[in-house]
């Protein structure tokens, strides 16, 4: 019955530091929202495919990870984003995938959620 992932919706504490995260590092972009009666904004993977709900202005739970454990991307350009992440200064584990050999970068983002970016094996760091 599923087709496929939609998207996943976290809540952010500081609106600038996250779209700076996700837009600035990321690459995501903003994209079209429906008025739903609160502040937010929705984050798209190239230009059709929303991949992120941002909500803005909500209390933040005591346990910021709750039962989900983190959202995976699937990315690409490994040099440049290891790159970017150094020159920002965010900390990150960077670790190949047992097997498959797919390159796995971990890091939390400005609200404490914990994100997965994937690499595809044949990626380079020189």
């Amino acid at each position: 019955m599923i087709a496929g992932m939609n998207h996943f919706t976290i809540l952010a504490e500081d609106e600038r530091k996250t779209l700076d995260f996700y837009v600035g590092l990321l690459g995501l972009t903003e994209g079209p929202r429906p008025d739903l009666g609160f502040p937010g904004t929705w984050l798209y993977a190239g230009d059709s495919q929303a991949v992120l709900h941002v909500v803005f202005g909500r209390p933040m739970p005591s346990h910021r990870a709750g039962v989900i454990d983190h959202m995976a991307f699937s990315a690409n350009d490994l040099k440049t984003v290891k790159a970017r992440f150094d020159k920002a200064g965010l900390k990150y584990d960077l670790r190949r995938q047992a097997g498959a050999g797919t390159w796995q970068l971990f890091t939390f983002d400005p609200n404490g959620a914990k994100v997965e970016l994937d690499f595809d094996p044949t990626e380079s760091l020189d």
